[in-house]
């Protein structure tokens, strides 16, 4: 009886020990290098900024916000946005979400709204210190997220429109409702989503992995197009085998919305560093979801 009780000693230590250095790891790898105080709390973010960056010539922003349980160098690394930042000569800031796993509030204001307004601050006050730190173009301020902070990011259209010019997502969590959703201008979108993805459904509904009520993605996306003022029949075009473009014209303001749909795609960045398979699905390589989404900001700065 003992040998059983002094096994059972040494395996609940061991399992112990293995969370302590994943732990460490996680935290060794997650790195930053700015903070800020932000609604009382302390606030961290990795920022890059390009070897061309000069204070004299006023450079666009891109925030890039990483999903639910991911963390702002791993999705650095993922998305490639600093291999741009040095082509293109913008300043690219990663933000860390709260809590272990990291994650972002951005869900329904009926239970979420006192602290995702939080998250919101969080980056309106990350803005204004990069913006007293360098010289930012406040016309060519742009959000991208995935997952988790796709819907941070659509969050942040609806909040911050006057700060932010336009908006991308990959694998978005649209749980902030629709009709909740009444920023005082339209802000232009462009998304993308694999048909696969198994975290957050293309067809909307509750995942394997969270119970929540996930939008019919075509429906919802179509949505926030109807919301823009846009014509709600697109131009539909086949980008390559398992891809195609939707896009939704004649919007007010000119905030167009553009939808990449990933046929066979998972919960992945379309072009971007590969996750396993098992976990997330495949990742297409048939688009760079990063390119994409530049090509598309630099066409939709803020109108002032």
């Amino acid at each position: 009886m003992k040998w059983i009780k002094g096994f059972l000693w040494t395996l609940i230590i061991l399992l112990l020990v293995g969370v302590a250095i994943a732990a460490a790891f996680v935290f060794g790898i997650d790195r930053t290098n700015g903070k800020l105080i932000s609604s009382g709390q302390k606030r961290e973010y990795l920022l890059y900024v390009p070897p061309s960056y000069t204070q004299q010539t006023p450079v666009p922003l891109v925030i890039s916000i990483h999903g639910f349980s991911d963390w702002p160098a791993h999705h650095m690394e993922m998305t490639g946005w600093n291999d741009l930042a040095d082509e293109y000569g913008f300043l690219v800031a990663y933000p860390s979400g709260v809590g272990f796993p990291k994650r972002w509030r951005a869900g329904s204001p009926s239970n979420e709204e006192t602290n995702s307004m939080v998250d919101v601050s969080f980056i309106s006050d990350l803005i204004d210190q990069l913006q007293q730190d360098y010289t930012i173009d406040p016309a060519r301020i742009y959000v991208n997220g995935m997952s988790n902070g796709g819907g941070m990011t659509y969050l942040l259209a609806c909040k911050l429109p006057e700060r932010i010019a336009a908006v991308g997502s990959v694998s978005g969590a649209y749980l902030y409702p629709l009709e909740d959703c009444q920023p005082a201008r339209p802000v232009p979108l462009i998304a993308f989503h694999g048909t696969a993805d198994p975290i957050v459904t293309f067809t909307g509904g509750p995942s394997r992995s969270f119970n929540v009520p996930f939008p019919d993605i075509p429906g919802w996306v179509e949505a926030y197009a109807v919301k823009n003022g846009c014509d709600p029949s697109p131009e539909i075009v086949l980008e390559q085998d398992t891809v195609s473009r939707l896009a939704y014209g004649d919007c007010d303001a000119g905030a167009d919305v553009v939808f990449y749909k990933i046929e066979g795609g998972g919960h992945t960045w379309p072009g971007g560093q590969s996750l396993p398979v098992w976990l997330t699905g495949l990742t297409s390589m048939e688009v760079d979801a990063t390119r994409l989404m530049w090509a598309f900001f630099e066409t939709h700065p803020l109108e002032r």
